[in-house]
């Protein structure tokens, strides 16, 4: 039987993605701007909101992991979600963009509780995405593969939310930003119904491993050991907080530091030219290691990040600030694909090692989480330093402010894509032991047919 997954099957994956994206990158890329600029929420505290919403969440990472694990259904473990949870996500999605008159406290409390909710659902439904491809393939190469189908969907979702989001909140809100995004988000949110009901129909399971009937937290027991899955997880936490931190503090950046406004749309589009790398994985991957795939994303990343500082010191100049700008995006493709392929490659050393199997566990904290968490904080402290800094909206900025946007912009997301890379650096020795890995499970599980 070959272990090359039929096209349906890829855009399937892909489609969850984008589905997920439609919703997600609304709350991502906009969602700080938007509480502060159309909500009149005070900086810090939709910072603070925001940072508390992600500890929650990545908190409630395990919980959903355990009952991935503890999921048996006529559909599998992961794919039933795709189902259960698309509508709940697309209903508090929308919610999250609606503005009702309130109080000061009461739109902090309205703002922080749809928030919490949706990304509770976001963990709820996108895990099972990261979840499932251990069950769609044995097959290391050919999950690199199904990866990235996944990242080209994500991608496509942050590009049509990019390119028609502001234009579609304009053209619907009439001058009305208030009125536009609760116009527009829902449309985007039913279409996320549609694609994960698409996954839902189309994937199947057919990595099938029986396991005897385990405790709620024997899960846990495959974390045991698993020095790879320790490695992925604090690489992917110090990425999403350096990526989300400068997604999130781009809108003031162009703005009021480079006063572009308009080139917001174009900043955010250039995130679909991370395809350039994405679809080269697999053929980055036969040249050399997935390691060093991996760790020359990050300092790519790294790389850009330096020639945006180059461009602010070169006089605000924007041809280097936008070339900086496109590398981090273009480098972004392989750092955060990467973690996602070699994640479900930790879930086979966790039963390896442990004989435990657990994708819906190990997917819910090394990827949930760490997104989570780290998007959390990075969503969160661009908010605290335009808060400390005196931000004021809708005004020409102080200089102690234009610091501050700098700082969140370029210096933040570099310190963490430093300390990105260090746990890459060590992953090589687990890679080399996949295919005696592999093996040795399928040796164990003929056994036990047998």
């Amino acid at each position: 039987m070959s272990d090359k997954t039929s096209y349906t099957t890829r855009f399937s994956y892909a489609s969850a993605d984008v589905g997920g994206q439609l919703v997600f990158c609304f709350i991502s890329f906009y969602l700080l701007k938007f509480y502060t600029d159309v909500y009149g929420i005070a900086a810090a505290t939709a910072g603070t909101i925001m940072f508390a919403a992600k500890f929650i969440d990545a908190l409630d990472a395990p919980i959903w992991g355990i009952i991935f694990e503890r999921t048996n259904s006529k559909w599998g473990r992961s794919r039933p979600w795709f189902l259960w949870l698309s509508g709940p996500f697309a209903v508090f999605g929308a919610l999250t963009f609606v503005t009702p008159e309130l109080t000061t406290n009461a739109k902090i409390a309205y703002a922080a509780v749809t928030y919490v909710i949706v990304n509770v659902l976001y963990t709820g439904i996108n895990t099972p995405v990261t979840a499932i491809l251990s069950s769609l393939t044995a097959n290391p190469n050919e999950r690199v593969v199904l990866t990235c189908w996944r990242m080209f969907g994500s991608k496509l979702g942050v590009l049509i939310v990019n390119l028609s989001a502001l234009p579609i909140v304009a053209w619907l809100g009439g001058g009305d930003d208030r009125k536009g995004f609760m116009l527009t988000v829902p449309i985007y949110a039913a279409a996320a119904v549609l694609l994960f009901l698409m996954a839902f129909r189309n994937l199947k399971e057919v990595v099938k491993v029986e396991s005897p009937p385990q405790g709620a937290l024997s899960g846990f027991g495959a974390l045991k050991g698993n020095w790879p899955w320790w490695l992925i997880f604090f690489s992917s936490f110090a990425f999403w907080i350096a990526f989300i931190s400068r997604v999130s503090a781009a809108p003031y950046f162009f703005e009021y530091t480079l006063g572009r406004k308009d080139l917001v749309p174009t900043a955010f589009a250039l995130d679909f030219i991370s395809l350039g790398t994405v679809f080269m994985l697999p053929w980055f991957c036969r040249l050399t290691s997935k390691k060093n795939v991996w760790a020359l994303g990050l300092a790519g990343m790294l790389v850009g990040q330096l020639l945006v500082a180059w461009g602010l010191a070169q006089g605000n100049s924007v041809p280097v600030i936008m070339t900086g700008w496109a590398i981090g995006f273009l480098a972004s493709g392989a750092a955060m694909a990467m973690p996602f392929s070699v994640l479900s490659d930790s879930v086979d050393y966790g039963e390896w090692k442990t004989g435990i199997r657990a994708p819906g566990l190990l997917a819910a904290i090394g990827a949930a989480f760490c997104l989570k968490a780290g998007a959390g904080l990075g969503g969160a402290t661009p908010g605290w330093i335009l808060g400390a800094c005196g931000y004021q909206p809708n005004v020409a900025q102080t200089d102690a402010v234009l610091r501050g946007i700098e700082l969140s912009v370029v210096w933040l997301p570099a310190i963490f894509l430093v300390l990105a890379v260090v746990p890459v650096l060590f992953y090589g020795k687990y890679e080399r032991m996949e295919p005696q890995i592999r093996a040795e499970l399928e040796k164990r599980r003929a056994h036990a047919i047998t």
